[in-house]
């Protein structure tokens, strides 16, 4: 016997090692999340993001002393996957790839056990030859040849004897025997909805019914992204609704009204809130479930994408005694998490924090919450009167929206409270201007906003399958070097070529990019009733003020998003394109 067989054999993570994917720091803190967590070695490098799913699921199967492969770029055909029946591939999360000379290949995500290949030898009475593939190139297979719900869709099937579904399904909830096998069903394909959403890293859930035909719709990294059902699943839409109100605590009897409600969720470690939004259309109910994980309440503030100078700015800004913070931007663009960061970094034994919120997004440790309830006349200005009898040291406004929650928000602001908050505005200097405009006093401004910050969020390049943009236009390249303050031949920018890891979209994750506008005596005594934001823009740039724009190309010469992603949200359009043309 040789020394190489008498050799212990090497695991995942030593194999990564040796290729240099993985340091001797990131191994042993791989192993002490497989002992602690209980979990195959792989699977803690891959949870820790210290290696790509491809590079360890190769090194799983060498391991294994097995083929590798990506059945993604293979394009396998339907009459190929058929060679086994549809019930165990979504079983076993396995793939057919061809038959030759009666032998089946079999592409699993998961080395399977011996009692395993015994069962499907039985059952497919074939032999079969086993490869592995990483479990996103498997599920993107089946979800592009099946459709999310396929597995359901059989069940429901075999369940009927085989016969197809042609008309509306609609479950009794008032327990009846006859409907808890539909009904575990119908509860299936909901868990495998949300389960999609969460492996994707969804922040939003759209479900429309249609004449004959729903769409399904995950929001992931800002962008809506149509996901594949089958034609049969239409007519489980009711089930399917009926299934989230009473998750929700809803009346399922009422279909002519809008609802709004709340689910708690947990999977693994992880607990989420899913706040549901149901409205009546034409051919039945739209739903709409925004995902909160519970765990982006510990971000700090390093976790925020903000430039060194940036962060550390806004470390100070939590440290003062009293002052309004106010952040900008669109409808999904972080500002609600920005918030709970510099809260968190607020938040000590010696201050007091009280939030104002509508809705309260996360639950925060320590802070005193409050939900703003119009309907009984709690708005948000007649709580921030109270919340200012409560003795607060730290106050959060949800949102300023009008003129007399703006007034109490910079008198509190001026009487030993620090205040944050949130204004609709398209930069961080439109603040000022928009509060004159909500006919706050000038001194009442000058006095009390010590800072306003506007951001994006903008999808980060892939890091997986990252390669150099090499056709930077002359124009962006000039552009950017001005902005940075290099010469033309140092700027560079980079792009995703697209990957498993990324589902072929060449981005994954998003990044923040923040615009920074902070008052001095300069800046305050400029403040006058009919100032123009042009103005107050050309003047803080004379004390070093960044637009968003300049802010954003920093963020593509470091490689973080792609020039694509800095022109989405920065661009505008010039006024002389609309000029007509003799």
């Amino acid at each position: 016997m040789n020394a190489n067989q008498d050799a212990a054999p090497k695991e995942v993570g030593d194999l990564l090692l040796e290729q240099g994917k993985l340091t001797e720091q990131q191994l042993e803190q791989v192993r002490r999340r497989q002992r602690r967590l209980g979990l195959p070695q792989h699977r803690a490098i891959v949870d820790l993001n210290f290696a790509s799913e491809e590079d360890t699921w190769r090194a799983l199967a060498a391991a294994n002393h097995t083929d590798f492969t990506d059945p993604v770029a293979l394009d396998l055909k339907r009459e190929t996957l058929e060679l086994v029946p549809i019930k165990f591939i979504f079983h076993y999360h396995l793939l057919p790839l061809g038959i030759e000379d009666d032998c089946l290949t079999l592409a699993f995500s998961e080395p399977p056990s011996q009692m395993e290949q015994g069962n499907l030898r039985l059952l497919l009475s074939k032999r079969f030859r086993i490869v592995l593939a990483t479990p996103s190139s498997i599920h993107a297979v089946i979800k592009k040849n099946f459709g999310l719900g396929a597995e359901t869709i059989q069940k429901l099937r075999e369940d009927r004897g085989g016969a197809e579904i042609s008309e509306e399904i609609v479950f009794d909830v008032q327990g009846k025997e006859t409907d808890s096998a539909l009904e575990a069903t119908v509860s299936a394909f909901v868990d495998q909805i949300l389960q999609e959403a969460l492996r994707l890293h969804a922040t939003d859930i759209h479900l429309e019914p249609y004449t004959n035909s729903i769409r399904l719709r995950y929001r992931v990294d800002g962008i809506l992204e149509p996901v594949p059902v089958p034609a049969d699943m239409r007519h489980l839409h009711l089930a399917v609704v009926s299934r989230l109100k009473i998750m929700a605590g809803l009346n399922i009897a009422e279909k002519r009204l809008p609802h709004d409600g709340r689910i708690a969720m947990k999977t693994g470690n992880e607990e989420y809130d899913l706040r549901v939004s149901i409205v009546p259309t034409k051919y039945g109910e739209a739903v709409c479930l925004r995902i909160l994980g519970r765990q982006s309440l510990y971000l700090d503030l390093g976790q925020l994408g903000m430039e060194p100078n940036q962060e550390a700015v806004l470390a100070q800004l939590t440290t003062l005694p009293q002052g309004m913070v106010l952040l900008t931007g669109p409808t999904g663009s972080g500002k609600t998490t920005t918030l709970y960061a510099a809260l968190a970094q607020a938040n000590d034994e010696g201050r007091k924090i009280i939030t104002f919120e509508d809705p309260i997004e996360y639950q925060l440790e320590g802070v005193v919450q409050i939900q703003v309830r119009d309907q009984i006349g709690l708005t948000f200005a007649t709580g921030l009167r109270s919340v200012l009898r409560h003795d607060p040291d730290v106050v959060l406004v949800g949102e300023i929206r009008d003129f007399e929650t703006a007034e109490i928000a910079v008198r509190a602001a001026q009487t030993g409270h620090l205040v944050f908050s949130t204004l609709h505005t398209n930069d961080s200097v439109g603040a000022v201007t928009r509060l004159l405009e909500m006919r706050i006093e000038p001194y009442l401004i000058s006095s009390s906003l010590v800072c306003s910050i506007s951001q994006r969020l903008a999808r980060r390049i892939c890091r997986h399958c990252a390669e150099e943009d090499l056709a930077i236009t002359a124009s962006a390249r000039k552009e950017m070097a001005a902005a940075l303050s290099l010469p033309a031949e140092q700027v560079r920018a980079w792009k995703g070529r697209g990957c498993v890891e990324c589902n072929q979209k060449g981005h994954r994750g998003r990044v923040a990019i923040y615009e920074f506008f902070l008052l001095n005596e300069a800046i305050s005594d400029l403040i006058h009733p009919g100032l123009s934001t042009g103005e107050l823009r050309e003047a803080a740039r004379k004390l070093g003020w960044r637009s968003l724009r300049e802010m954003a190309w920093s963020k593509v010469q470091k490689g973080l998003i792609p020039i694509s992603e800095q022109e989405r949200w920065t661009r505008t359009v010039d006024p002389a394109a609309l000029a007509v043309k003799s």
